[in-house]
């Protein structure tokens, strides 16, 4: 990881893997924002260059910096990975998004906003209706279902628990005891907002528009989905036993 000197109060986490053809873009718009924010790429091994064009990113921006992971070791420890970097310096807030250009870093300013009374603010494609814009009609009704099913049996106070675009109090996180996750694909976002949660932490959500991927492909798999649909009864269990 590349030792970045800086006084930026949030970083922004990237995990990544084939998205050359965003990352640039990316960076270009997170820069643009018009905040003083720290960027850090997790790359796992990508084979299409991308860690080799962060590096690039990062020689030419002061305040980009990259940690190279030896190959496709998964979404969600690629996030705990870059927490964990993160929270070394003194960042008071730790945002987490997605290289595939979904998500908007014009959101972010509201995002900060919010993140003063909360814990965890979570960018909503689902408040005030669908904020989606270039996926199919099938696809939507699929996420939307899959959040419905989320929040009824886990009992989240949420419209959208499987959004990647976050930010979290980063005095929150340094307390957070990571060896509770046990999920490593996109049911790691359903399963940090849980336990987030249940330890008594603020959430809330603020409006965003979400685009649909222009390059590449999606990571999401089946064996994904299998496991979030199996993680929201876990969580749930877990917490009866708990109580009991």
């Amino acid at each position: 990881m590349k030792k970045v000197n800086s006084s930026a109060s949030a970083v922004v986490i990237i995990p990544t893997y084939n998205e050359r053809g965003n990352l640039s873009e990316l960076t270009r718009r997170l820069l643009n924002v018009g905040l003083d924010l720290d960027v850090l790429f997790v790359d796992d091994g990508s084979p299409d260059g991308t860690g080799k064009l962060a590096d690039d990113l990062a020689i030419e921006f002061a305040n980009v910096s990259v940690i190279h992971r030896e190959g496709k070791l998964g979404y969600g420890s690629a996030v705990i990975e870059g927490f964990r970097a993160a929270m070394k310096k003194e960042y008071a807030w730790i945002l987490q998004m997605d290289a595939d250009l979904s998500h908007d870093p014009a959101a972010i300013p509201e995002m900060l906003k919010a993140a003063k009374e909360s814990d965890l603010v979570l960018g909503s494609r689902y408040i005030g209706g669908v904020r989606v814009v270039d996926w199919e009609v099938m696809r939507v009704l699929l996420s939307c279902f899959a959040n419905r099913y989320a929040q009824t049996i886990t009992g989240l106070p949420l419209h959208d628990v499987t959004t990647g675009f976050r930010c979290y109090r980063a005095s929150v996180l340094r307390s957070f005891d990571f060896t509770r996750v046990k999920t490593n694909g996109y049911g790691f976002l359903i399963e940090m907002a849980y336990r987030l949660w249940k330890s008594g932490g603020r959430l809330s959500e603020v409006p965003i528009i979400f685009y649909g991927r222009q390059q590449g492909k999606s990571k999401i798999s089946k064996q994904m989905i299998f496991e979030a649909a199996f993680l929201v009864w876990r969580l749930r269990l877990s917490s009866i036993f708990e109580r009991s």
